[in-house]
């Protein structure tokens, strides 16, 4: 980049609102991508945490073509009768794009898509768990736990427990939750391992523990953006709300003080910074400043805590590029990954505006936006 550029780049970044950012994300993948064609052609959470950010970017601001492109992917997934074409029913990670099927139906009233949440969320009454109960992650990871999962199945089934009155999804998910923290939160750091295998079966099992070996970024990023999205519909009363709140709070907080001084920026493994070859991440920094925002918004954290959310958030706007149409390029994010050791995930290469990333990004940048209306 030459001095021009660079000169334009520093202005565009500090002319754009948080809003504006959201929007020049979801512009950038819709000229990439019509939805139809998403890839990969799935009913998957790629896709799903994406089309989660253009909703909330759609609900602050009511431009109704976003709502088209969330409708038009979900409408080649969903057939008429309400089966979804192509998931994988013993998966987690087909199981959260369903939150999508909320809005669409009562903005709609079309009944395929509430039959398509009566065929994904009841899969959970009979899914496969660890002998604790836990849920397998996936059909092909007996016993595994990944903090990823919450996320996947956290918020759409607590959503439906409210929305169709079926208060036993409720129980379910505080349940994970609270077996999910028991197990990977290291005492000494705050912070979640990525897994946890208790039959320590997994070839990256500790042989003691059952753990996962590394704190990853972005694992730990889905935890807590999932409690939050569960706290939206769970009771206030619900009985293990407290620990949950509680749970969050320290989460949150111990992250802080991983945060690099210098960027802003978290660490692909979180609590290595030392590493000469450990490199700052953009899609579990953009999760953490969502978090952190939206926990301050709603109480759950002192407001003194968005500095950090603040200084996050720059931090990811100041690596951004722009490519020759002027679409913005969001880049250091760590493609998906299974669980390993610290070379394993140093070693995964990074992508540019991929789904997952993107999705990322625009939670971040709406939560931001909310909490400058609130000081403003």
């Amino acid at each position: 980049m030459n001095s021009s550029e660079s000169k334009t780049k520093s202005k565009l970044q500090e002319a754009l609102s948080p809003i504006q950012w959201a929007e020049k994300a979801c512009e950038a993948l819709m000229s990439k991508f019509e939805p139809e064609l998403l890839p990969p052609d799935r009913f998957h959470y790629h896709q799903g945490v994406f089309l989660s950010g253009m909703e909330k970017y759609w609900r602050e601001t009511k431009k109704n073509k976003y709502y088209d492109y969330i409708k038009r992917w979900v409408d080649s997934q969903v057939l008429a009768d309400g089966s979804i074409k192509k998931y994988k029913p013993d998966e987690l990670d087909d199981i959260q794009p369903g939150v999508l099927l909320f809005n669409l139906f009562e903005q709609t009233g079309d009944v395929r898509y509430k039959k398509a949440l009566h065929t994904l969320v009841p899969l959970l009454k009979s899914w496969r768990t660890n002998p604790s109960g836990g849920f397998w992650h996936k059909g092909h990871y007996p016993n595994q736990m990944w903090l990823d999962g919450l996320y996947m199945a956290g918020p759409i089934a607590i959503q439906f427990g409210k929305t169709f009155g079926e208060s036993e999804y409720f129980d379910m998910m505080t349940f994970q939750a609270i077996l999910m923290v028991k197990h990977t939160k290291d005492p000494n750091t705050g912070l979640l391992y990525h897994g946890w295998d208790e039959t320590k079966a997994a070839a990256w099992a500790d042989p003691v523990t059952g753990l996962a070996p590394e704190f990853w970024g972005r694992a730990i990023g889905w935890y807590p953006v999932a409690l939050l999205e569960m706290f939206e519909y769970l009771p206030e009363d619900h009985t293990d709300k407290a620990t949950l709140t509680g749970i969050l709070q320290d989460l949150l907080i111990a992250l802080t003080k991983y945060q690099d001084a210098a960027t802003g920026l978290w660490y692909q493994v979180v609590d290595k910074a030392d590493r000469p070859d450990n490199w700052l991440e953009n899609s579990c920094t953009a999760l953490y400043v969502h978090a952190i925002a939206k926990a301050v918004r709603l109480g759950y954290l002192d407001s003194k805590y968005l500095q950090y959310a603040w200084k996050g958030y720059q931090g990811v706007i100041d690596t951004l590029k722009l490519d020759e149409n002027g679409n913005v390029i969001i880049g250091q994010i760590c493609i998906g990954t299974g669980i390993g050791d610290y070379a394993h995930y140093i070693a995964r290469p990074t992508s540019e505006n991929d789904l997952h990333g993107a999705g990322a990004f625009i939670l971040m940048c709406v939560e931001m936006s909310l909490a400058q209306k609130a000081i403003s």
